[in-house]
């Protein structure tokens, strides 16, 4: 399946809440095991929140990928907020790593949320993956994540 196929159908609808993943281009890299790399990710999530674009929910950034959890605002639509957020992020990844090129992987998955689903537990879903690839014991050991709930 091409990205084109991926992106056919894709309808978001602001106000929703979705939860989205994506990944490194070279997910062998593992660039964001390197914490002040990873900041920079979580830099440019607070950026899109400050900017009313999402309101952030729960996310974490994991060496290799991303989940992120929000709710879409008015200004922008999913494919756009997204692009935003990895052209900025690989942007300011880039610099950290005194790297250039393609940092993310051109396709995102999103799930977006009806209204019967429990948005806590998608976060702790979200959260919790350091745990489940055992990355950490405890989820207070790992620096990369955050929720509003907590």
């Amino acid at each position: 399946m091409t990205y084109d196929n991926l992106r056919k159908g894709r309808y978001s609808e602001p106000h929703r809440a979705y939860f989205v993943t994506t990944v490194l281009d070279e997910r062998e890299r593992r660039y964001f095991a390197d914490f002040r790399c990873g900041r920079c990710v979580v830099a440019e999530m607070r950026a899109l929140h400050d900017d009313g674009v999402v309101s952030s929910l729960a996310w974490v950034v994991m060496p290799d990928h991303v989940h992120w959890l929000f709710q879409l605002g008015e200004s922008l639509d999913l494919p756009a907020t997204m692009k935003r957020f990895k052209a900025r992020s690989a942007q300011r990844a880039n610099k950290h790593l005194v790297r250039r090129g393609t940092l993310w992987q051109k396709s995102f998955h999103d799930h977006a949320l009806r209204d019967d689903e429990d948005l806590q537990g998608v976060a702790r879903y979200i959260v919790a993956n350091p745990l489940r690839v055992g990355l950490v014991a405890h989820i207070g050991d790992y620096p990369l994540w955050d929720a509003v709930w907590l």
